[in-house]
């Protein structure tokens, strides 16, 4: 048991105002490993308060400054390494492997990458006959999920300190502890007080208060879409900026031109499976011609039951789902699926072998599903893949477009017609022939998956204000 009942305002560790707790609970055997404090509407006034006071001053600090205040995050990140892995896979679910080369390593990635975009940013140009100035929007409040936490929270705080912003992170109650981990590294990194705030709780008492505060400039929100549309709708009282990433239902479309049929469909089905499918722009629609159809079902089913599943400090593939909810959902959308006329080809709602304990669901592939069926449109947010066929090239594309989300994209085929394809997809971010996430590319999407862009200069952007300055 660990219990860590404290939040982390202005410099230091404080009791809750509230002596409430939530459980932290293990994916893996379902046992408590230990509680954190729900918090109240007056810890995040005292976190906001602490912000607010802090930015009278960090708005002024240097580009150096906060140069070296990132170098020092940076340090210390790596000095506690492996308490991130471990903490991870504790606490959500994530195999020990993952933790290691992808979880936890995300995290350096993201401050490296805002790092080097704060060292060539211009806060002050000529432009026309004006001053173009970009300032700190002020205190911004983030709201994180469960899935690949320090993913998500060092792009956000990274961003801000860059800006000279001050913050107020709400972690998600599911995997609170990564967040309270990053507190520390803060705290002996040097960052001055009243710069970073951590408050525990759940999100319509502690993320609603955050959101609607008058003194919060900017929201920051990753998570699903009703919970985005909440936050959008708390902070329209104060017309501040709102910044969200939110749910996907992202396509892979496999053209026939494509290099390695069996190679591709193998490695986008390994990538929906991935992180247990706990991944909103995980490619969890798979687009295959009628003439590939069968090859590509026949493949997708066998990369499905050659994938592993198992204790998360094991030798598997993937973990657990991180939380009974999520766990429930996605089995309720796989019964959906059979009820509603999909082919199940791989998987299905029994446990994995051996995995009596615990929130485990087997990789699941469907076969001959419609447009119309639940599971082609719902985001699931599991390890489950679904495999539409088309007639024609255009009519793969109408398919990818017809969602009300807009995250990610993924195309197969020969290199510049894919590009063409890209081209037409209504997506945040099209990756084609499993190429890696550029470095310091924006990441971010079109309609129900949110505004705004994250990661290196278009995160950096998005915590700044514009100023004119106009003078004879």
């Amino acid at each position: 048991m660990k219990d860590k009942l404290d939040f982390y305002i202005n410099g230091q560790w404080v009791q809750s105002e509230s002596s409430e707790t939530i459980e932290v609970i293990n994916p893996a055997n379902e046992k408590i490993i230990g509680h954190v404090a729900a918090g109240t509407k007056e810890d995040i006034n005292k976190a906001v308060i602490a912000a607010s006071n802090a930015f009278q001053t960090f708005q002024y600090s240097s580009k150096d400054d906060r140069i070296e205040l990132l170098n020092n995050i940076i340090a210390e990140y790596e000095n506690r390494y492996q308490d991130f892995v471990d903490t991870i896979t504790e606490e959500m679910g994530s195999p020990i492997w993952l933790s290691s080369a992808a979880q936890a390593k995300t995290g350096i990635k993201n401050i490296n990458e805002t790092l080097d975009a704060l060292k060539e940013y211009a806060f002050e140009k000529a432009e026309g006959d004006y001053i173009l100035i970009k300032e700190p929007i002020g205190v911004v409040g983030m709201i994180t999920p469960w899935n690949w936490p320090m993913n998500q929270i060092t792009t956000k705080v990274s961003a801000a300190l860059a800006a000279g912003c001050t913050m107020v992170l709400k972690p998600s109650e599911i995997s609170p502890y990564c967040g309270m981990l990053l507190a520390e590294v803060f705290d002996k990194a040097g960052v001055p007080d009243g710069i970073f705030n951590l408050v525990n709780g759940y999100g319509p008492i502690v993320g609603a208060a955050l959101s609607e505060h008058k003194d919060v400039a900017m929201m920051s929100f990753t998570g699903s879409t009703r919970a985005g549309i909440a936050v959008a709708q708390a902070s329209a009282t104060s017309v501040k900026r709102v910044h969200q990433e939110l749910g996907g239902k992202s396509s892979n479309i496999i053209l026939d031109d494509v290099a390695d049929l069996e190679k591709s469909v193998k490695g986008g089905a390994g990538h929906c499976f991935l992180n247990s499918g706990q991944s909103c722009n995980a490619p969890t629609k798979m687009l295959v011609s009628s003439k590939n159809y069968d090859q590509a079902v026949e493949v997708a089913a066998l990369t499905a039951k050659n994938t592993t599943v198992g204790d998360p400090h094991g030798e598997f593939r993937i973990g657990p789902i991180a939380n009974k909810v999520q766990y429930e959902k996605i089995l309720r959308l796989i019964e959906l699926g059979i009820e509603e006329g999909a082919t199940l080809v791989a998987g299905g709602v029994e446990k994995p072998e051996g995995c009596d304990q615990g929130y485990y669901v087997q990789p699941t592939v469907f076969a001959n599903v419609t447009t119309d069926m639940t599971i082609a449109n719902e985001e699931i947010f599991g390890p489950v893949l679904c495999i539409i066929k088309y007639e024609t090239e255009d009519e793969a594309i109408a398919i990818a477009n017809d969602t009300e989300y807009g995250l990610a994209g993924y195309i197969q085929g020969e290199k510049v017609h894919a590009h063409e394809v890209a081209k037409k997809i209504r997506a945040g971010q099209v990756i084609i022939n499993g190429g890696a996430r550029g470095t310091g590319a924006p990441f971010g999407g079109y309609k129900s998956s949110g505004n705004g862009r994250e990661h290196g200069r278009h995160g950096l952007e998005e915590c700044l204000e514009t100023k004119a300055v106009i003078a004879p």
